[in-house]
């Protein structure tokens, strides 16, 4: 039996179980049908967050931002072209700290643009500050191992 991850739709929030080997092949939605990978960051917020952080089998990176600062304007097009090279073994999310104080207060956030990796339900690795593509898609390889 081929080995199976857990995947958190964007759209729906629903669990889809997808054989590791067909992560590449566009796979969809059982709930909504929608694809699960859309090679670019989803903007996300309280629940579903936590249900991606919980119940995602691949890492998830988090852009903690917020539209007044400037650095992270500039970082943006850099984890936007991230996502691109890095899904669909990683996904990576959007966090408007305007909108979610509640969230940037939980994970202590101090400074913006802040990237947290999330894996198997934890933080495994937080970099404050602004990046580019290359210095983002080899910080967040290297941090998973």
């Amino acid at each position: 039996m081929e080995n199976s991850t857990h995947i958190v739709c964007p759209h729906c929030d629903a669990v889809n179980r997808i054989p590791v080997g067909r992560l590449g092949d566009v796979p969809k939605c059982g709930g909504c049908h929608r694809p699960l990978f859309q090679g670019e960051p989803i903007p996300m917020a309280g629940a579903s967050f936590q249900k991606h952080v919980a119940r995602n089998d691949i890492p998830l990176l988090v852009d903690f931002w917020a539209s007044w600062c400037g650095p992270c304007k500039m970082m943006a097009p850099s984890f936007a072209e991230a996502a691109k090279k890095l899904e669909p073994h990683m996904r990576l999310v959007k966090i408007d700290t305007e909108a979610e104080p509640a969230l940037s207060a939980q994970f202590g956030i101090r400074s913006i643009p802040t990237l947290m990796l999330f894996k198997g339900g934890r933080e495994i690795a937080r970099q404050a500050g602004a990046m580019n593509t290359s210095n983002i898609v080899q910080w967040a390889r290297s941090s998973i191992g």
